[in-house]
């Protein structure tokens, strides 16, 4: 097999390496951490999920002042409403959490999820961002037609092969495939029929997907090194996304214990949960996941219980308490090393994948 590190992605995306940076939304994801990865030759992502539209704006303009190589910002297309029916029934699981950390008990009847994608989608698209991805579903048709039109490229977070034909069908320009073992937030269109998630490995996830489409894979899950980039191309991939590998880069917004936390971690580590928002989502096991789970009741849905544990989640960070965080992380956490630069992490992969294809 000949297998070359120069995909055709790369000239389709203008960069380098086929290596992307995952959009990791809620503090991970920085000016810094995009830009450098663009720079070292990669893609780099902005997570702004959950960024207000004028940060994000904001921030838009900060990359361009730091890279003058194509980016990419990622958002959450899904559109729900607030569900507050067993509000009751969730706030006695996390009082005594609140109470952990330091925070008065709550008497909740009703919260507002803020709903910014309308808002965002048009900054990206006033912005002009030379790549919009999308997790949780694919850009909506008036918006593609839009990006289409200046442009831009779109891209789409897939969990199985089935969303990898909607996505392909709705005009995106690639796909990545996110097996099981990747962190955080994986981009499963709906949950009805898969509660916690499409969880399939990146090994056999990839080859599927490449066989039925005729836009690129970018593979992700787990690949930390070269020679995760190596085993993804000879699956048929076009190139990799990463997102734990840089959550300990010298640039990344990651918490100074949300760091220590991972950098402990062992491949057994991570589990699923949905206990903080109400999707399921990959990150290091601690009390809080251990205390939700022992409740037995199920978490509202997304948005509503990611809204109802943010102050937690905050008020643990700001007492720097790692058990009461999301500690987002895919399940290559024994490959991270400790203050590294983005640049660094990109140079070292390709190096890697490199010497093994020689």
């Amino acid at each position: 097999m000949n297998i070359q590190l120069e995909t055709a992605l790369c000239q389709q995306f203008g960069i380098r390496y086929p290596i992307f940076l995952a959009g990791m939304a809620g503090g991970p994801s920085t000016v810094q951490l995009t830009s450098g990865v663009s720079n070292a030759g990669g893609l780099g992502t902005l997570g702004a999920a959950y960024m207000e539209p004028s940060t994000i704006r904001k921030a838009i303009q900060e990359i361009r002042m730091q890279t003058a190589a194509p980016f990419g910002v990622n958002l959450f297309a899904i559109r729900t409403s607030d569900d507050q029916t067993r509000m009751d029934e969730a706030l006695r699981v996390l009082n005594p959490m609140r109470a952990a950390v330091g925070l008065s008990a709550a008497d909740i009847r009703e919260i507002t999820s803020p709903d910014l994608f309308e808002e965002q989608i048009a900054v990206l698209l006033e912005e002009k961002v030379p790549v919009i991805s999308t997790a949780f579903g694919v850009l909506p048709e008036a918006y593609m037609k839009q990006a289409k039109s200046a442009g831009l490229l779109v891209v789409a977070m897939v969990t199985t092969v089935q969303e990898a034909l909607l996505a392909q069908e709705a005009g995106c320009d690639a796909v990545v495939a996110q097996g099981t073992e990747a962190g955080g937030h994986r981009g499963t269109f709906d949950i009805a029929a898969h509660p916690m998630g499409a969880n399939i490995g990146t090994m056999a996830l990839v080859p599927q997907m490449v066989d039925k489409l005729s836009i690129p894979v970018i593979a992700a899950g787990g690949i930390m090194d070269g020679r995760g980039l190596v085993a993804a191309l000879a699956l048929g991939a076009q190139g990799v996304q990463m997102g734990t590998r840089f959550l300990t880069a010298v640039e990344s917004g990651a918490h100074a214990v949300y760091k220590r936390a991972l950098l402990g971690s062992t491949e057994e580590s991570t589990v699923l949960t949905k206990g903080f928002s109400g999707r399921p989502a990959r990150g290091i096991k601690n009390t809080f996941i251990r205390q939700w789970e022992a409740s037995g009741i199920d978490p509202l849905p997304f948005p509503t219980q990611n809204t109802l544990t943010r102050e937690i989640r905050n008020a643990a960070a700001a007492t720097q308490n790692a058990e009461y965080m999301s500690l987002w992380a895919g399940q290559g956490t024994g490959l991270l090393t400790s203050e590294q630069s983005a640049e660094d992490i990109v140079a070292q992969t390709v190096q890697e994948a490199r010497v093994i294809l020689a």
